[in-house]
Parts: C-alpha cells; structure tokens; sequence
C-alpha cells in the first residue's frame, strides 16, 4: 500500500515508503486518515484539491465543482481519484490500433416501425402521401394544423430518417410544394 503526501499547495504525490516523505507534509494511506485530516482543513480545500484534479490526465474524466454535498462526500470522491496515483501505468502497445468510435447503424424500413398508429396525424400524413398525386404542402398544414417548418421536419425526421420511407419532393403546376412517397 502506498503512502499519499499532500503539501500546503494542496499538492498529492504518491510514495512507496514513509521515508520518502518530506518533511512538512501531511501524509496519509486509508480514506479514514485523509478524512482525520480533512476534519482540521478549511471547508473549501477539499473543494480545491477536487478541481485541481478535473481535467488533467490521468483525470481527463472530472469535471469542476462549485461545492461538495458534505464534508464526507467530498473525502470519499477525492480518495477516489486519488487510487488512481496508486495504479500502476497500463502498459503501452505500439502494434495495436486505438480503438474507434462505434458506427451508427442507419435507420432502415425494416428496423423502423413500418405503421404509425391508426388515428395518429402520423398515419394521417403517411396515407396523404401514399397518394399517387402525393400531397400538397398546404394540404398537410390543414390536415394536422402544423406550420410549414413542422411538415418539413416530420418528412425529413420522423418519415425519411426514422421510418426509412422515400419521399419525393416536387413542385405542382399551381407552384406549391408537394411530396408523396416512392417505392
């Protein structure tokens, strides 16, 4: 088990024997102790230590906090971080690739729910648009009372994206914007 030190600028360094603390620092090994010490400590030094912490490697992962619940929440998460001074380093393999960010899976008809549920201005759109004539923009707006930018999003989002459906966008003779869905 290894021995923590902490100086007065709160920082914490790792030893492997107490003989190798200098001297005028508090030293600590358990969670017990660091909170025997933390109870002498003004109420923001712990706050202090935490945010020195956040950000830097290898506490990429922690964020900055303005104030800690308790005293003995504050104890508890700052020794936790600090376990990992305690860690050895992973060993570092040149021949292995990092691995990547996991590909979204693009929606398709299949996976999507292929009906909308009876009733729904969903199903009302869909069966609108399945007509060979398609659907105007206006016809839509009536038909659900949305604006102009709902219709839009719901074809792009809920129609093309999520449910995977082709929808075509045209212009009728009259000059209005129109859709219907292709096969």
């Amino acid at each position: 088990m290894r021995l923590f030190a902490i100086d007065t600028d709160n920082n914490i360094t790792a030893f492997p024997a107490a003989g190798q603390i200098p001297e005028g620092q508090e030293h600590f090994a358990t969670e017990k102790e660091l909170a025997k010490l933390a109870a002498n400590w003004p109420g923001d030094r712990l706050l202090q230590i935490w945010n020195s912490f956040a950000g830097v490697a290898p506490f990429d992962e922690l964020k900055p906090i303005k104030k800690f619940t308790d005293r003995k929440t504050a104890v508890a998460r700052v020794w936790k971080a600090i376990q990992r001074l305690d860690a050895p380093a992973a060993p570092q393999t040149a021949d292995v690739a990092p691995k990547g960010k996991r590909a979204r899976k693009a929606a398709s008809a299949e996976d999507a729910a292929s009906t909308a549920r009876e009733g729904s201005k969903k199903a009302v759109v869909i069966d609108m648009l399945k007509r060979p004539e398609g659907a105007s923009l206006k016809d839509i707006m009536a038909a659900t009372s949305w604006q102009a930018h709902s219709v839009r999003g719901f074809i792009s989002g809920a129609l093309t994206k999520k449910m995977g459906l082709k929808v075509e966008s045209f212009k009728a003779e009259n000059g209005d914007r129109g859709y219907r869905i292709t096969q």
